[in-house]
């Protein structure tokens, strides 16, 4: 109630701020490079990367420096990684859901997913959003019959060198509620893992928009997420 209050307060304010976040931020490009592909050696391992413009790269040059070039280079070590990047600047969790409805099925093994900032930028209520999310993972089972899904925490808003006062703690706090909620969804069924995003943001780790990451953000990242197989969870 407190937060709601205080939004209500604030909107005239939020909204002029993002609006004037909109119109100075760069807008960079996704990272260029193959969306598909194999590497590695090893045991025969499919991954997916499903997401928004973090998954896609944006704030690198090329996907060798971004999320899936190094998931890749580490799974590399141990797989023979067959791999698909489908990622889009803006995505939602509904407009994943809605684009992943005339989606081909495809068996894979390894199902990471990076959604959730822009869900949190339009201050999608949680109980909402969760709603979105389960829909979203019931769609992902059905298409892929993945063996495990990673799910990335959310970034923490509250700190991005971009967003003025308040945007920024309202952005925070907002970030914060939809995580918990994922956390606690993640806990309670088999096939989830909760990645935690609990990375330093400093200003040299943060592409020049003041939003994304940049290489050596996304080389920590990728570090992060300690993927197995999915024959038992978290390898």
């Amino acid at each position: 109630m407190f937060q709601f209050a205080t939004r209500l307060v604030l909107s005239p304010l939020l909204i002029a701020q993002a609006l004037g976040v909109r119109r100075i931020a760069q807008i960079l490009p996704e990272a260029t490079g193959p969306r598909d592909g194999v590497t590695g050696t090893g045991e025969a391992l499919r991954l997916r990367i499903i997401g928004d413009s973090s998954a896609a790269g944006v704030g690198a040059s090329i996907q060798d420096e971004a999320l899936l070039g190094q998931l890749t280079s580490h799974l590399g070590k141990q797989f023979e990684v067959s791999w698909h990047l489908d990622a889009i600047t803006g995505a939602t969790t509904r407009s994943t859901l809605e684009r992943l409805n005339s989606a081909t099925p495809t068996r894979t093994d390894i199902i990471v997913l990076a959604l959730g900032v822009n869900d949190a930028t339009r201050l999608i209520p949680p109980a909402r959003w969760l709603k979105r999310h389960r829909a979203l993972l019931d769609r992902l089972r059905t298409l892929y019959q993945p063996r495990h899904i990673y799910l990335s925490g959310m970034p923490p808003l509250g700190r991005f060198p971009l967003l003025p006062q308040p945007l920024r703690w309202t952005l925070g706090q907002q970030a914060t509620a939809i995580d918990n909620v994922q956390i606690r969804h993640a806990a309670r069924v088999d096939d989830l893992t909760h990645v935690p995003f609990d990375l330093d943001l400093d200003p040299d780790l943060m592409a020049s928009d003041g939003f994304h990451p940049n290489p050596r953000l996304y080389a920590i990242w990728g570090k992060a997420w300690q993927i197995g197989s999915g024959r038992t969870g978290q390898g």
